[in-house]
Order: C-alpha cells, then structure tokens, then sequence
C-alpha cells in the first residue's frame, strides 16, 4: 500500500509538469516563430520481489513514473501574410542567425527592422547575421525587396535609381536541431555536443527551405491537439489522486484491525 502511495504521488507530480508543458504551449498559440514542447513520461524504478531464471518470469511491481523527456517540436508553423518587406518566414528547416555583440542565437522569428547605423535588427535590437558577419546597408534605406533565395535589393535615398545587391541573407540548419536549448524571445542556443555545428546555407539550398517576404512564421503550437492533451493529463492527475485516496482508506482499515 505505501508502494501505491508514492505511485500515486510521482503521478501526480509529473502530470502537473505535462500540465505545465501544455500551459505554456497554449499561452504562446500566437508568438511568432514559437515551437511548442511535449512532456514525454517513462515508468520509474521497478522493484523486484521475485528473480527470475529457470524457466520462470521474473515478478516485478512498478513505483510510478517519471517525465522522461520535454522535447520541442519543430514542425513547420502556418505562415501569415503582413506585407512588409522586412518580414521573413523561413518555409521549410533552417534558422536566422542573430548576435547581441558578444552571443550568437538563432530564431524562426523574422521580424526584422533597420536600426540607425543601418542594421538589419530583430526587435530586441541584435543583428542579423550571415557568414560574413553583420548585415549592413551601405547608406539610408529607401525601399528594399528580398527574393526567396535571400538576395536583398535596395535603393538608398542618396541614390533612390540605382539597385543594390551586396547582402544576402542566410539560414543556418543543425544535424539535431531538436536538441536546441529555448532562452526566451523565440530564440536558441545550441551546444555542438548535442546540436552539431551549424551549418549556413543559401535558403532554398539543401532544403534550408525559401525566404518568403512579406510573411511571418506563427506558432506551431495546434489547439486542438493541446485541449486534447490536456484532457488526458487532467484525467491522468484525477486517476493518480484517486489512488492515494484509495491506497490512504486501506491503510486506515489496517490501522482498525489495531483496535
């Protein structure tokens, strides 16, 4: 009985962490380029009461479970027209590469903006960056065009008749990118020795995936998908209570058998 006791416990403990999970996936339904997480469990330590050998099973009794993983996942979100040039959705793998001077991240976020030393910036004011290190127009920005491949045509208001084609704009895919840490903002950080090393790619190479301007990348996190999820998990909290209730009435009609 105080087995069934903590089984119900690690229950319910870990059921609130997938509750969590879900949580923060539903508040995020609408953040740009956030990829939603998923509460993997596996069962706990089993006890073995009886060995086995001989032609005989060994006899085990579990002692709960324990949330084996929290993976992300990176499926493709839906893309959302805005119109505005400056606006990147990557369609397909791959990541913008960002830098705050001294860390480098990467995002599926695209919004980008043109700071006043003529910067590509995200809107926490980091970089955009390419192999070749920050992307930096050469004069004030008239107006601006990005193809699919990344190539950004510009026209400065010194010289409004005259295309420029000097940046171009790249994405960066990993061997694991599943393995990639969330630091907050839409963004990641990788460690080569779960990640591998980024790659840079010209999008629409590799399958990196297109550029597509004017779009933005929406959560991929799917209603539908995390209300049903919550209902199991509810469920699955309300089961493991249930549980402790029960186990707590059998040891209180073993404590009678004292009187």
């Amino acid at each position: 009985m105080i087995r069934s006791l903590f089984s119900g416990v690690s229950g319910i403990r870990n059921h609130q962490v997938r509750m969590d999970t879900i949580s923060n996936n539903i508040a995020n339904v609408n953040t740009t380029g956030f990829k939603a997480a998923r509460a993997n469990f596996q069962d706990s330590l089993n006890q073995t009461l009886r060995g086995g050998g001989a032609g005989r099973n060994p006899m085990q009794a579990g002692t709960g479970i324990m949330v084996g993983s929290i993976g992300t996942k990176m499926e493709q979100g839906p893309l959302q027209m805005t119109g505005r040039a400056l606006d990147l959705a990557i369609s397909g793998t791959g990541f913008f590469k960002v830098s705050d001077g001294t860390n480098e991240y990467y995002t599926r976020d695209g919004s980008f903006f043109i700071d006043t030393n003529n910067n590509i910036v995200n809107s926490s004011g980091m970089k955009l960056q390419n192999d070749g290190g920050d992307m930096v127009f050469d004069g004030t920005v008239a107006s601006l065009s990005v193809d699919k491949a990344g190539l950004v045509t510009y026209y400065t208001t010194d010289d409004p008749n005259t295309a420029n084609t000097g940046l171009s704009i790249q994405v960066f895919t990993f061997p694991n990118q599943e393995g990639l840490s969330k630091i907050g903002n839409s963004m990641y950080k990788y460690d080569a020795s779960v990640t591998g090393e980024p790659e840079a790619h010209t999008p629409g190479s590799d399958g990196s995936g297109n550029l597509e301007s004017g779009f933005l990348e929406m959560s991929n996190a799917d209603l539908s998908e995390e209300f049903t999820s919550m209902i199991t998990t509810q469920r699955g909290y309300q089961a493991n209570s249930r549980v402790i209730t029960v186990s707590d009435s059998l040891l209180e009609e073993l404590i009678q058998l004292k009187r």
